[in-house]
């Protein structure tokens, strides 16, 4: 598509000075100008960047493939979103990384509006090759949850936008060394440990030269690792920028739910009571954990009749989701799934467990399908 096609004027007149942008404004060469919730601040700028040939990109093409899809075509247009993602996240030292990542961001927001449940569904599920691209699952998972909760919060679009902008980014510094530390069984070198304590500084180094300013950006890259105590690093801060702490909570919930080569990983209520422990008052705590549920989509589940089954959907209430219905009470795989709502005191999630134990696989079009209902 050529970036012309998108300079219409009805899109101009929807941008007001002072006000934040509806949409992403580029350059001609599609480098990222300004990004959607940022704010033009007078009229001579925008003036100016309409006289340098500046088009706006509403996002229209992903946008509107995703809205287009039928629900069973969902599960392929995320499997093509995370190879962008991983595709732009590799290309973090080349000069048109950040329109890479506006381009691969852009189609994984669009999915995470259409169905959320399936967005929280990609963040449990565990993908046989998830450990080769660690680094890039991780970050979109982070990504999702850290979207899905901003917005929970009632953070403002563009703050959103940035908050899961700064979790898809905060490991830029270390992407390829994460995969290999999916995998890795001996303890870490003197180099890798470097390296982790460094990747904040040099995360933020790396999205300068690719011409990203965003002052919250880059401070929730910098500090995604502090705590407020102190004990966090690479500069052991007390204060710490929102968008950073939610990142951080977001990172650690999503690291607990998956597996690599020196543990196991946990279950979903426990990964969320885990975090809620760590502070019961605290809102973004609180915020996970009602955001994903007790029992959230992905989750492997037993049923009081003895059926195992995954959550395909948020259901009524936290402990009562909808659930695929693999395996019969006798141990028989079924031939095809079957819709339960756990609502129904027959078929209530008694337990939890990992999606290895499940020795089922199906296909994750026939379980969109089903959550449909």
């Amino acid at each position: 598509m050529q970036p012309r096609t998108s300079t219409h004027a009805d899109l101009w007149r929807k941008v007001q000075v002072g006000q934040p942008l509806p949409f992403h404004i580029r350059a001609a060469d599609r480098t990222l100008l300004l990004a959607t919730g940022q704010v033009i601040a007078s009229e001579s700028q925008l003036q100016a960047l309409r006289d340098r040939g500046a088009f706006t990109d509403d996002g229209a093409a992903p946008r509107a493939q995703v809205a287009a899809a039928s629900p069973d075509q969902l599960p392929a247009l995320w499997s093509r979103c995370m190879d962008g993602v991983a595709a732009a996240l590799q290309a973090s030292e080349q000069t048109h990384f950040r329109a890479a990542l506006d381009d691969a961001a852009e189609p994984v927001l669009a999915l995470i509006e259409r169905d959320p449940d399936l967005a929280i569904f990609q963040v449990l599920r565990q993908d046989p090759d998830q450990n080769v691209r660690y680094g890039v699952t991780h970050s979109v998972h982070a990504a999702i949850t850290t979207h899905l909760v901003a917005r929970r919060l009632g953070w403002a679009a563009g703050r959103t936008l940035t908050a899961f902008k700064s979790a898809l980014t905060m490991n830029v510094a270390m992407i390829e060394l994460q995969g290999r530390l999916a995998t890795q069984i001996s303890p870490l070198t003197p180099l890798q440990r470097t390296t982790i304590r460094e990747h904040p500084t040099r995360g933020v180094e790396m999205l300068q030269a690719a011409g990203i300013t965003d002052p919250e950006w880059l401070a929730a890259v910098a500090q995604h690792h502090e705590v407020p105590d102190g004990s966090g690093y690479p500069l052991r801060l007390r204060e710490v920028g929102e968008i950073a702490s939610l990142v951080r909570r977001a990172d650690i919930y999503t690291a607990k739910l998956a597996s690599r080569s020196t543990r196991s990983a946990l279950a979903a209520n426990r990964a969320g009571r885990e975090i809620f422990m760590q502070d019961p008052s605290d809102a973004m705590n609180n915020a996970i954990v009602k955001e994903f549920g007790i029992y959230p989509p992905g989750c492997c589940v037993r049923l009081a009749s003895g059926e195992l089954g995954i959550v395909v959907k948020r259901g009524s209430s936290a402990n009562a989701p909808i659930v695929a219905s693999l395996v019969d009470a006798r141990g028989r795989t079924l031939a095809e799934p079957v819709r339960r709502d756990a609502a129904s005191p027959g078929h209530r999630v008694v337990e939890t467990f990992l999606e290895g134990d499940l020795h089922v696989r199906i296909a994750p079009e026939k379980l969109v399908l089903l959550a449909c209902g």
